[in-house]
């Protein structure tokens, strides 16, 4: 195999290479190891990537580090679903557990932008009773923040990734209006809108992140279906598009192939920069804040591979609650044959959705919600799922891929309940920079499971009721990751404050979904990103205030 190269281009007199901003080409500022900024940040993600927009255009000397190469999606991206692997984590890690985790394709990344180069674009804003479960619906864990300041930032996200989503969205408290029309529905999705009407609940066009009318130089999705790869007509608004050209407008430097091993503590009980492999060799990165965005996987392993004298079971670890609690919505998807062509690969995989079972509590045998949504898997992502859950092969196989263009389907994101048996730890196995690998285990608990049983029923009475024949339900399927790093309001029960500040080390940060202490049933990528927002501010309070 031959190596990945770093993609951002460098100018021909060998000088700061340039960079590509909305205002034309700008040349991207290059910091020493031995210059001493004032955040390092580890991860370019829905956390790290925004976190290092907002920090930058403050006026803060920012590093972003990521493990994975600078794609330049009009070059890099094609419409072939096996080269868009490379986007993927696929390094190795060590999965177990009863409903052991499908790790890569749908919960990690390894790319400038993270896993948002690859997202489905779905932007839902979290119901605003979830930020308070415990107290106000009786299971899971209260969030350190109150739902309306949460709200003014999902405002601020939507604007960014110019977010299309429909005139009014029917859950929830009033919102102002998308920053952009929706999109026309296809085949697919209206299929869960005659299913919906039929069983007489509500259900609208998913607000997505990518754009239904030009903006700038970017011209609309052109619907060519490729959306859960890396999209090669930049109409996805990703980190990679949105908050990281921001991020280097502002002076930020964004440093690929760069895989951070170790924080360093220092004597004073502040940590004082990286160690990390970049170009053969370790080296070290000097920043007088450290911030941990590599999700919920590798965030832990990170602070537990950091372990010192002083905190011998991991940085930020006095609580014990490094790697604990981690959640993955469950995905499971219902499916079924339309006499009419569908041809659901058309557009974005999720057009509509409804969320009724998010906002309704009555009628359910469990603790929690779901959404779901239309889907509109490729080919070959369709030919696992009927080989992976069908055991289809061969004569069978080919008979059923027949039935592609009228197939229909239906696929929940279900809220998971954090339970401390389902972590991340460290292996005794290595990976190819000689660290120890992460040793993921998961189960689904009885409430999960109650929740799975609730949404494959009434996903199969939506089918039916749109006219689909021939219906099943996958066993078992699982998304997006959260949790292993809580925030909260005691160190005891937590490992960082509402700010994502570690309770135990005041210049160490955190943050991306490895915070969340619920899961809630919708995707986490806008929650995410509203965090980060939120720091940002707190960071140039505390800054103004000679906190930090």
């Amino acid at each position: 195999m031959s190596e990945i190269v770093p993609q951002v281009p460098r100018a021909r007199d060998g000088r700061a290479p340039d960079v590509f901003h909305v205002g034309g080409w700008v040349p991207m500022r290059e910091y020493a190891d031995d210059d001493e900024v004032d955040f390092a940040i580890i991860g370019t993600g829905a956390g790290g990537g925004t976190l290092a927009c907002r920090l930058s255009e403050a006026g803060f000397s920012v590093v972003a580090l990521d493990v994975g190469p600078y794609w330049r999606p009009l070059e890099d991206f094609a419409s072939d679903e096996h080269e868009q692997f490379k986007l993927y984590w696929r390094d190795e890690r060590i999965v177990d557990g009863t409903d052991a985790l499908q790790l890569g394709r749908n919960n990690s990344g390894q790319s400038v932008g993270g896993s948002m180069v690859h997202f489905a674009m779905v932007s839902l804003r979290f119901r605003p009773e979830w930020f308070k479960a415990r107290s106000q619906l009786g299971y899971g864990h209260d969030w350190p923040v109150d739902w309306r300041e949460m709200w003014r930032y999902y405002g601020e996200v939507e604007e960014a990734l110019k977010i299309a989503g429909p005139v009014r969205y029917p859950w929830g408290p009033h919102r102002p209006r998308y920053p952009y029309r929706a999109h026309e529905l296809n085949a697919a999705a209206r299929v869960l809108a005659r299913g919906s009407e039929a069983l007489g609940i509500k259900w609208a066009p998913t607000p997505l992140a990518t754009l239904s009318a030009p903006r700038g130089d970017a011209h609309p999705c052109v619907y060519r279906g490729f959306c859960i790869a890396g999209c090669s007509t930049n109409a996805k608004q990703s980190a990679l598009t949105t908050w990281i050209p921001r991020a280097l407008a502002a002076g930020a430097e964004i440093r690929d192939l760069a895989m951070v091993g170790r924080i360093e503590l220092g004597n004073s009980g502040r940590v004082t920069g990286l160690h990390y492999h970049r170009e053969g060799r370790w080296r070290f990165q000097r920043a007088r804040h450290v911030v941990v965005a590599g999700y919920s996987i590798e965030t832990p392993r990170l602070l537990l591979n950091s372990a010192c004298p002083r905190f011998p079971d991991g940085l930020a670890n006095s609580s014990g609650l490094v790697g604990h609690n981690l959640m993955a919505h469950s995905n499971q998807g219902v499916y079924g044959v339309m006499e009419d062509e569908i041809r659901w690969y058309k557009g974005p995989p999720s057009l509509a959705i409804t969320e009724h079972w998010n906002y309704t509590d009555e009628g359910k045998d469990f603790h929690g919600g779901y959404s779901y949504m239309s889907q509109g898997p490729l080919p070959v992502e369709w030919v696992g799922t009927m080989t992976g859950n069908r055991g289809l092969w061969g004569e069978a196989l080919q008979r059923e891929m027949q039935k592609y263009i009228h197939q229909a389907g239906l696929k929940i994101v279900g809220e998971t309940q954090a339970r401390d048996e389902n972590r991340v730890r460290l292996a005794d196995e290595k990976d190819r920079f000689g660290l120890p690998v992460a040793h993921v285990t998961f189960s689904y608990g009885d409430n999960d499971h109650r929740l799975i049983a609730h949404a494959k029923r009434f996903m199969r009475d939506s089918l039916a009721a749109a006219g689909a024949r021939d219906i099943w339900a996958e066993e078992s399927e699982t998304a997006h990751l959260m949790g292993t790093c809580r925030m909260g309001d005691d160190p005891s029960t937590s490992v960082t404050n509402a700010d994502g500040r570690s309770w135990d080390i005041p210049n160490l940060w955190i943050c991306d979904g490895s915070l969340f202490p619920t899961s809630g049933g919708v995707n986490p990528s806008l929650t995410i990103q509203a965090l980060a927002c939120r720091a940002a501010d707190r960071i140039k309070l505390l800054a103004k205030r000679g906190e930090l």
